[in-house]
């Protein structure tokens, strides 16, 4: 396909001298080298480091189905209280 692109002129004359040694055409060169630059897939982005910190000590064991369901049925119940005597 024949089509017209704006190279600018220093990439212009890489391509031509790079074509040139080559012994290639810089249609030829310049097809190679698009066809290189979109199969490539760029590099995930490193992810910084995720925040660590101490929240002291556990207060149930998550793993204990039972001790996790007491506890939080306690918390829910100590914030229903809390509502009711805000409002009384």
């Amino acid at each position: 396909m024949k089509t017209t692109l704006i190279i600018p002129d220093p990439v212009f004359r890489d391509l031509k001298q790079q074509a040139t040694k080559r012994g290639t055409t810089m249609s030829e060169l310049a097809a190679e080298l698009l066809r290189k630059g979109l199969s490539e897939r760029p590099k995930p982005a490193r992810l910084p480091p995720l925040p660590s910190f101490s929240t002291g000590r556990p207060l149930v064991d998550i793993a204990n189905r039972e001790a996790l369901f007491d506890l939080l049925d306690r918390e829910h119940d100590e914030e229903l209280y809390r509502q009711a005597r805000k409002k009384g």
